[in-house]
């Protein structure tokens, strides 16, 4: 393997939590030894609306389908890159060609063998055309050559130096030409009854109740999966996932699960533990879309009092019970190099905020109010609800009445990205390593209203910002694209299209009796192959 730097600054410093956590973890694996078989149970939440993530980047598809799916590669818990369907891989000296050496003797579930003609059909006919990252990333690919069934080579225009940050089945999923070709993709019905390369296979999806998988025993990777069996199960009440999970019903649950003021009682309870590792390449953040297509919207001044005008310090305590910090840009803090401190900020100061609606020509009516409005949040639990009651609340002292919507997870999507019939929207998106990967999509002015699920849901189409990414996408050197991505941030920042709430802190419940479910920093991408029960008896005391 030559040069590397396509991802040598992935690596981000863990938390203390974690890096404890980690020597826990690794002092276990030396004591015990895998035990092959169980049945994992684990919430999914919400119910995913379709099975891949090749086609879908929501976070409940990328938890389930890492585990019927292979990435090209692996990242371990430093954020270095390992084999998974790719054995190798090789950079040009000019960065602008980059071959994989594919795995021999891969089948797909159906028996089928994986080839570089998998790898080069979905790249060409999915990746740089129907997912939401992927577009860009791959964007600057003007060929790829597949010189024999195990050798995949990507020629780029320009450089892309983040590729390698994106290249695990969350990432780059690789989907099967011959059940994918010549088909509408989107509507394939292996969508939802996926046949993959993974340690798993699909066997059952029970609308609205569970979706089962099971031992894949022709996996390349042998002697794993070490479980029989894992079944996804939908269990929207949050309260009902906490009684679940301290009855035993579920033995893993990631996404912070529960409601957040029970998560430190459960994580006391001797038969279960809290994890905070395998989130770190997501570099996830909470923000509020203001849809700048609305007249009243227009306005930078009226963009800017909704800023001025939510505390996010009270954010955090109150609604996220301290499982966050107050963004300052939507590049986030633990992205160290990327990240810029000294963007425009917009403190909370409700007077600023109301002589800017003033200024902006929104006057306070007869009744005090300014405007009415409607704020619609991701349905992915209680925790985004209550962040836009908050919203409300806080947009109430200003003059400005906002009606908080619920809708299921279609809908919403539909809406915002689609449709774009609404005014604000509460959303998290992941960064992951590269802002190019995560963070870029959210103000790329190309997939504004094309129905892209997790992509540009402000509208915004800034001159300036899109083509800071575009230099970004194409440099060759890793400096200018820090430089580049920092002014980026100012832009944004001052442009305000979008309102970076929170970096949020995710955790997973899980059994005590569990063991290696974090093999990796993307571990909630990836699949549990690694993931065991111990003895009940050995845990007991934890």
């Amino acid at each position: 393997m030559t040069t590397l730097f396509w991802h040598a600054r992935l690596a981000r410093p863990l938390t203390l939590l974690a890096s404890a956590l980690a020597l826990t973890a690794s002092t276990l694996a030396h004591a015990e030894t895998p035990r092959a078989g169980g049945t994992l149970t684990a919430v999914i939440q919400p119910e995913p609306v379709i099975l891949t993530s090749a086609l879908n980047s929501a976070a409940p598809t990328g938890f389930f389908s890492a585990n019927v799916f292979d990435g090209l590669v692996e990242y371990d818990n430093d954020f270095k890159l390992r084999p998974a369907l790719a054995e190798r891989w090789d950079i040009s000296k000019d960065s602008k060609t980059l071959t994989f050496h594919l795995r021999p003797n891969v089948k797909w579930h159906d028996g089928k063998p994986f080839t570089s003609a998998d790898v080069k059909w979905t790249l060409e006919n999915v990746w740089k055309t129907l997912h939401p990252r992927n577009q860009t990333l791959f964007g600057k690919v003007t060929q790829v050559d597949t010189p024999d069934a195990l050798t995949v080579v990507l020629r780029f225009s320009e450089p892309s130096l983040a590729v390698l940050s994106s290249l695990n089945s969350n990432g780059a999923q690789v989907l099967p030409k011959h059940l994918y070709e010549n088909t509408d993709i989107l509507n394939n019905p292996y969508n939802n009854k996926p046949v993959g390369t993974g340690p798993f296979v699909f066997k059952e999806w029970s609308k609205g109740n569970y979706i089962v998988l099971e031992r894949n025993p022709n996996y390349w990777d042998k002697g794993k999966p070490y479980l029989d069996k894992i079944v996804f199960k939908v269990i929207p009440d949050a309260s009902a996932r906490a009684a679940a999970l301290e009855k035993g019903e579920v033995q893993y649950a990631p996404f912070s699960p529960v409601p957040l003021k029970d998560a430190q009682r459960l994580a006391q309870l001797p038969t279960l533990k809290l994890e905070t590792r395998g989130y770190q390449w997501l570099s996830p953040w909470l923000f509020m879309d203001i849809n700048v297509e609305r007249p009243y919207f227009k306005d930078v001044r009226v963009r800017q009092a909704l800023s001025h005008a939510i505390n996010q310090d009270a954010l955090n305590k109150v609604v996220w019970f301290g499982f966050g910090k107050p963004a300052v840009s939507p590049v986030v803090s633990t992205l160290g190099q990327f990240f810029n401190p000294d963007v425009p900020r917009y403190p909370y100061d409700p007077a600023k905020a109301e002589a800017l609606l003033d200024a902006a020509g929104l006057k306070r009516g007869a009744d005090g109010s300014r405007l009415k409005i409607q704020i619609d949040y991701l349905p992915y639990g209680d925790d985004y609800k209550r962040s836009a009651e908050y919203v409300k609340q806080a947009l109430k002292r200003v003059g400005i009445d906002v009606n908080v919507r619920t809708q299921d997870t279609p809908t919403y999507t539909r809406r915002v990205y689609g449709d774009r019939d609404f005014d604000l929207a509460v959303v998290w998106f992941a960064g992951f390593a590269d802002p190019l990967v995560g963070v870029t999509r959210a103000y790329r002015a190309d997939t504004v209203g094309k129905n892209i699920p997790w992509s540009n849901g402000s509208g915004y189409r800034g001159e300036e910002a899109n083509r800071l990414i575009d230099q970004a996408q194409g440099s060759p050197s890793q400096a200018e694209r820090v430089a580049l991505f920092r002014k980026f941030q100012t832009v944004v920042q001052t442009d305000v299209p979008s309102i970076p709430l929170l970096e949020l802190q995710f955790f997973t419940l899980q059994s005590a009796s569990l063991r290696d479910t974090v093999s990796g920093v993307d571990q909630v991408y990836a699949s549990l192959k690694r993931a065991w029960f111990a003895p009940t008896q050995t845990t007991a005391s934890r």
